[in-house]
């Protein structure tokens, strides 16, 4: 048969479908035909591990929403053989039919009295038994490929065409004597040559058994008969088997063309599902697919950790219905299916998990486009989202237009701020009184405030980082400690109140020289300002766990900053100073993520006690990266 996948492909394909389906990587929307149902939460060992408290909710089996799409992937690969393997169990189920047809006759011509003879009993019984164990016993006569069924000497092809030619030519030869016509059931081996076979083997086949039917036509005639009528009967049936097979080749070649290109409409549609399901697996959103049941078909990572107050949900398919906590979500889909609309920006939906614990998301509700206006919708698609992370988003919105225009004020203020300082400067040149020297350095010491000011709205504003030579660390930082240290009326050594622990060998990163001295005095002004005073009470620690990271960790043992404050740490122009500008932690993050780098917080627990820490995390240089060494104390 022409075109026709081969065994080879075929097979290779099976494994294919079922390495997707071992892996649970089928579509994302496949849980829709799943009949099972389950709770949305189950009070297993493991969820109340993975769940504070005990409360149901946590992390449950990531693969628990492929069960059921693995089981029926199975059922699809068993259903899903290729055309030339159905149709070559088609032919071989009408053997065996033929076969016990066979038989039947023998029985039925004997009944009536007539005999058809030893020989015919003999070949058809013999042709009962290979047909009919043939399809009995499908293990021990595989399906053949298309390239076997193409060689008359292969065994699959001698023992379906060939046994046939052999079988029904005898038949027919020992036919005049048996009462029975044989010549129909040559249909059988042109028919399968023409489907399972190339268009040349088919034709050669109806040719061989055209060339049959003249030779015992020809053999057969006896003397005085009609030779001509013989042989003319006999080429009409040849005829009838040419047409037999050049038809049946050319809807097999159509067969096999269509299955073709189903299979790769089939894997394209494959491809798109697996995008589909990567892309919302990975949406920020949550995204359900509810039913008019209330029950949940498809749910992402996103959907099911804001439907539980820590931790996820279980993985689809769920019931909604019967959760206390999602009782106002439930109602919200009830509304959206009765009125079949919702607002284009999404309705405000609180869930109350316990007293105290509310979280609510702004629900925007998707229906599927209906193929007919009186239909019923079926499904919905909600996309969720925390209300308090579209406040965040919008809060770093305005902060950002602010910044800008902050930064182009104070470049607008830097001018006439140095004009006031130069007139200052000359006005206290002339001034002889003491209350006007007092005037002037009152003057003088706001000016200089301003300045910082300016300074540090200009170093938050966005800027981009150059190629930088690679920077060694450990002589930056203990030079800027030093300095530091100087100005502070401090004294680096093992009993002061500053410590550092620095590696030995040089630690190059990513840096500008300028903008890490910079964070590293933002850093050490803060914790000298909440530090004990005692020995130690400042540390400063630099090590590198691996090659790509070095870190500097700044800590003191001051009291512990509040929660309600730590998460304001680093957003701009929020201070617990009444003089404080609030933007040295703002600037330090804003330095850091110019180069690659982050800053955070964190309470670390030591020998001595808690300490407030801040860490730097800096890109060592790809050029220059040495193991660090063990500290040394200065």
């Amino acid at each position: 048969m022409n075109n026709i996948p081969g065994d080879t492909e075929r097979r290779g394909g099976e494994r294919r479908l079922q390495r997707r389906s071992a892996s649970a990587d089928e579509s994302w929307f496949g849980a829709f035909a799943s009949d099972d149902d389950a709770a949305p939460f189950e009070d297993t060992a493991a969820q109340r591990d993975s769940a504070p408290g005990g409360s149901g909710f946590g992390d449950s089996d990531m693969q628990a929403d492929s069960q059921g799409l693995a089981r029926r992937a199975v059922r699809t690969d068993a259903a899903r053989q290729s055309g030339y393997e159905r149709l070559h169990r088609v032919f071989i189920g009408a053997r065996a039919v033929l076969g016990v047809m066979l038989l039947a006759a023998l029985i039925l011509v004997s009944l009536f009295g007539a005999h058809p003879g030893l020989s015919v009993a003999v070949v058809s019984l013999a042709y009962a038994a290979l047909s009919i164990s043939m399809w009995l016993l499908p293990r021990m006569w595989p399906a053949p490929n298309p390239q076997a069924m193409s060689r008359p000497a292969s065994a699959h092809w001698l023992l379906t065409i060939g046994s046939d030619l052999l079988g029904f030519t005898t038949l027919h030869i020992l036919g005049p004597g048996s009462s029975l016509n044989y010549v129909a059931l040559l249909v059988m081996p042109v028919l399968m040559a023409g489907v399972l076979t190339p268009r040349t083997m088919a034709l050669a086949t109806a040719a061989g058994v055209t060339l049959m039917l003249l030779l015992t036509a020809a053999l057969s005639v006896r003397p005085g008969s009609d030779l001509s009528l013989a042989m003319a009967q006999a080429g009409l049936a040849g005829s009838g088997f040419f047409i037999l097979a050049i038809l049946s080749s050319e809807l097999a070649s159509r067969l096999a063309q269509e299955e073709l290109t189903s299979r790769g409409s089939l894997e394209m549609a494959r491809q798109q599902a697996e995008l589909n399901r990567l892309v919302i697996e990975e949406m920020q959103d949550g995204v359900l697919v509810v039913d008019r049941g209330g029950r949940v078909r498809a749910a992402n990572p996103a959907a099911r950790h804001l439907l539980a107050p820590a931790g996820m949900c279980r993985a689809a398919p769920f019931q909604m219905r019967g959760i206390e906590a999602w009782e106002g979500l439930v109602k919200s889909v009830e509304r959206a299916f009765v009125d079949g609309a919702w607002p284009e920006a999404g309705r405000d939906v609180a869930l109350v998990f316990e007293p105290g614990s509310t979280r609510v998301l702004r629900v925007r509700v998707r229906f599927t486009r209906k193929a007919e206006p009186k239909m019923g919708e079926e499904f919905c698609v909600l996309f969720l989202e925390d209300v308090r992370n579209m406040q965040a988003r919008s809060r770093q919105e305005r902060l950002a237009a602010m910044g800008r225009v902050s930064a182009g004020i104070a470049h607008e203020i830097r001018n006439p701020l140095a004009a006031i300082a130069q007139a200052n400067a000359l006005l206290a040149e002339d001034a002889a009184e003491p209350t006007q020297r007092q005037l002037t350095k009152m003057v003088s010491d706001n000016v200089d405030r301003l300045k910082r000011i300016v300074d540090d709205v200009m170093a938050a504003s966005p800027g981009m980082a150059d190629d930088l030579p690679p920077l060694d660390a450990v002589a930056q930082i203990a030079a800027a400690c030093a300095e530091w240290a100087g100005a502070a009326g401090l004294k680096l050594r093992e009993s002061g109140i500053l410590t550092l622990l620095l590696p030995q060998e040089p630690l190059w990163v990513v840096f500008d020289s300028e903008h890490l001295r910079r964070v590293l005095v933002n850093l050490l002004d803060n914790a000298k300002r909440h530090a004990s005073g005692a020995v130690g009470a400042i540390e400063v620690r630099l090590d590198s766990r691996d090659d790509t990271r070095a870190y500097l960790c700044i800590s003191s043992d001051g009291p512990r900053i509040p929660p309600d404050v730590e998460r304001y740490l680093f957003e701009p122009f929020f201070s617990t100073r009444s003089r404080g500008t609030g933007l040295g932690l703002y600037i330090c993050r804003e330095l850091c993520e110019r180069y690659g780098a982050s800053i955070d917080y964190r309470l670390r627990q030591t020998s001595a006690g808690l300490r407030n820490e801040f860490f730097v995390a800096m890109r060592r240089s790809a050029l220059l990266t040495q193991a660090a060494t063990p500290m040394v104390t200065s």
